[in-house]
């Protein structure tokens, strides 16, 4: 188990510096709208690759972070039923998740996605559109970016596991975010420094 948690931390790792690249991949878009839009006003021109190039950089954005995503814990759920059954339950739960759907739907998408981009690559195939982009680099994010979703999903599976086993902590607490045991444990530490704060003077009003 401890050799398959380093391979977690691993991912986990790898993922974490996704995202941090992630952001500098929308600041590039941004300043590309930005810029696209100045040339229109000013010269009264502009190209295809502007708007393309855009496209590209929000897909590999999307597509790349959605594994970072899932290390953070942000992707929506649906936690109306989930969140008030037992922690074992929800633990078992998010497993099956993991093992029978997440990682099934990743290896269909790259079944089919890994040969379309080979071929866009082997082709050279160019944007239909007047002064487009060539095809593949954009083909290229949906095998990247569900490769690191699935690495990510089964580095959750493998906390999970570990959960169970007595080998990790619990799984389901986002980053920084603090169990209730530890809000409970704050919370009594707060009281009992008010009250103490609040001794002194009440003894001075006797």
């Amino acid at each position: 188990m401890q050799g398959l948690l380093k391979l977690s931390r691993a991912i986990d790792w790898m993922n974490a510096q996704v995202g941090k690249v992630v952001i500098w991949l929308i600041m590039a878009s941004t300043a590309i709208s930005a810029l696209n839009a100045l040339v229109r006003y000013i010269f009264r021109t502009s190209s295809n690759a502007f708007l393309e190039v855009q496209w590209y950089l929000f897909a590999w954005s999307f597509l790349v972070a959605a594994g970072f995503t899932l290390l953070q814990r942000e992707h929506v759920r649906i936690d109306v039923l989930n969140s008030r059954l037992p922690k074992k339950a929800q633990i078992w739960i998010d497993i099956v998740g993991f093992a029978l759907f997440l990682t099934p739907l990743c290896l269909l998408v790259l079944y089919y996605t890994v040969p379309m981009t080979m071929q866009q690559y082997a082709t050279g195939e160019m944007s239909g559109n007047s002064g487009g982009l060539i095809r593949w680099p954009v083909w290229l994010a949906l095998p990247v970016g569900f490769t690191l979703l699935m690495l990510q999903g089964w580095s959750e599976l493998i906390k999970r596991i570990a959960f169970l086993t007595g080998d990790g902590p619990d799984p389901t607490i986002k980053p920084g975010e603090k169990s209730a045991e530890e809000e409970l444990a704050e919370v009594l530490r707060q009281r009992a420094e008010q009250e103490a704060a609040q001794a002194p003077g009440a003894a001075a009003a006797r």
